[in-house]
C-alpha cells in the first residue's frame, strides 16, 4: 500500500513540475501578433496556451492573460521585418498604395483605411481575403467613382497579380451626364516595404458635355404675323452623342523605404488619348419678303460636318516622399506634373502642340 501511495504522490508531484516548466520554458521566441474581436492588438511572447487562455509576454504591459474567445488571430511577426526602430508597422495598409495607382498586395482583414487629398476624399474597405472595395470623390461629392481591387497571390511572396476598375459618374454635374471607368491589371514585384509595379489599363471619358453650336433640321419655317406681333416657328433641334475619349495606360510605379519613417514614392503613367469629334456647320438665316420688306420664314440649311481627330500622349510625372508617423497615420507630398503633346488634324490639315503644368499634391492616409 505505500509503494501505491508513494507511486502516486510521485506521478502527481512529476505533472505540477511538468506544467511549471512549461509556464516559464523559453522555447518559443518568436514574436507574435494577438488581435482580438474588438480589434484591440498586442506583440509579444507566447509563453504558454493552456487551450483556454494565452499568457502573452509583451514590452509595455508585461505578462497578460488573454481568453481564448476573445481572439480573433495569433500571426508570426519579424523583428526585422515588420519593425521600424522600436515601433511595430506590419504589412501595412498603407503600403497597397502608391500615389493614385495601387499594387498588387491585397488589403488585410480588418485594414480599412481613408486618405484625404487636396481634391477630395477616399475610403478603401477589405470585404475579404483578397478583395477590396473603395469610394472616390471630390470635396463636392460629384463627380463620384466605385472603386474594385482583386490580388492574386503566387508561391513566391515576393511576386503578385491583380486586377482592379474604377467607375464614375458625373453625379449631380451635368445632370450626371458623364461617365467614365479605367479597368487594369497589375504585376507586383518585391515586399511591402520595397517594390515595384507595372500595370496596362484601358479607360473612357465622356464628358456629357455638348460642344459647338446648336443645329437644328434643315428646311423652310414660316413667319407669321398675330394681332401685330411676329410669329416665328419652333425649330427642330438634333442631338448629337457626346464624344467619348479612348486612352490606353502604361503605369510603372515604385517604393523604397529610406528611413525609419520616411519612404520614397514613384508613380508614373502614360496616357494615349484619342477622341473623335465632328465639327458641324449651318446656314441659319431669316427670309424677307422683296415687297414689303416684311420677314416671311426662317432658312435652316443643311448641316455641313468635318471629322476632327485628335491623338495625344500625356506623361503624368508623381515622385514624392512618404512619412509614416505610426501604424495608423502617413503623410504624403508629390510634386507631380503632366507633360503632353497632342495633334489634331482636320481633312488634310494637321496641327500640332506640347504643354506641361504641375499638379501638386498632398495626402493624409489614416487607418481604421
Amino acid at each position: 500500500m505505500k509503494k501505491r501511495l508513494t507511486l502516486l504522490v510521485f506521478l502527481f508531484v512529476a505533472f505540477q513540475w511538468n506544467e511549471v516548466i512549461a509556464q516559464v520554458s523559453p522555447g518559443d521566441t518568436n514574436l507574435y501578433r494577438v488581435v482580438k474581436y474588438n480589434n484591440q492588438e498586442y506583440i509579444g511572447r507566447i509563453l504558454s496556451d493552456d487551450g483556454r487562455e494565452v499568457l502573452l509576454e509583451t514590452s509595455s504591459l508585461g505578462k497578460i492573460y488573454i481568453v481564448k474567445a476573445d481572439i480573433e488571430s495569433i500571426t508570426i511577426i519579424h523583428r526585422e521585418i515588420d519593425f521600424v526602430g522600436d515601433e511595430y508597422r506590419g504589412t501595412g495598409v498603407f503600403t497597397t498604395r502608391y500615389q493614385f495607382s495601387t499594387n498588387a498586395f491585397p488589403l488585410q482583414k480588418h485594414e480599412n483605411y481613408a486618405l484625404v487629398n487636396l481634391y477630395g476624399p477616399e475610403v478603401h474597405f477589405s470585404v475579404s481575403k483578397n478583395l477590396s472595395v473603395g469610394v472616390m470623390a471630390t470635396w463636392i461629392a460629384s463627380p463620384i467613382v466605385l472603386a474594385l481591387k482583386y490580388s492574386i497571390p503566387t508561391r513566391n511572396e515576393k511576386l503578385n497579380f491583380g486586377f482592379g476598375t474604377l467607375l464614375g459618374s458625373a453625379g449631380y454635374l451635368n445632370q450626371g451626364k458623364g461617365y467614365g471607368g479605367l479597368h487594369w491589371g497589375m504585376a507586383t514585384y518585391g515586399d511591402r516595404k520595397n517594390n515595384v509595379t507595372l500595370s496596362l489599363g484601358y479607360s473612357y471619358l465622356n464628358t456629357g458635355i455638348q460642344s459647338g453650336e446648336a443645329m437644328y433640321e434643315s428646311g423652310t419655317y414660316p413667319i407669321t404675323l398675330t394681332n401685330g406681333y411676329w410669329g416665328f416657328a419652333n425649330l427642330t433641334p438634333i442631338n448629337f452623342k457626346t464624344p467619348t475619349i479612348k486612352a490606353p495606360i502604361l503605369g510603372i510605379a515604385g517604393i523604397a523605404s529610406v528611413g525609419k519613417k520616411a519612404s520614397f514614392v514613384f508613380d508614373m503613367m502614360f496616357i494615349f488619348g484619342k477622341k473623335v469629334e465632328e465639327n458641324r456647320s449651318q446656314i441659319y438665316q431669316y427670309v424677307y419678303d422683296p415687297i414689303t420688306g416684311d420677314p416671311s420664314h426662317t432658312y435652316v440649311g443643311p448641316i455641313n460636318s468635318v471629322t476632327q481627330t485628335t491623338n495625344s500622349i500625356n506623361c503624368l510625372i508623381m515622385p514624392g516622399m512618404r512619412f509614416q508617423k505610426s501604424e495608423n497615420q502617413a503623410f504624403q507630398i508629390s510634386l507631380a506634373g503632366v507633360i503632353g503633346y497632342s495633334t489634331t488634324q482636320v481633312s488634310s490639315q494637321l496641327t500640332s502642340k506640347r504643354y506641361s503644368f504641375p499638379v501638386p499634391m498632398c495626402t493624409w492616409f489614416y487607418k481604421f
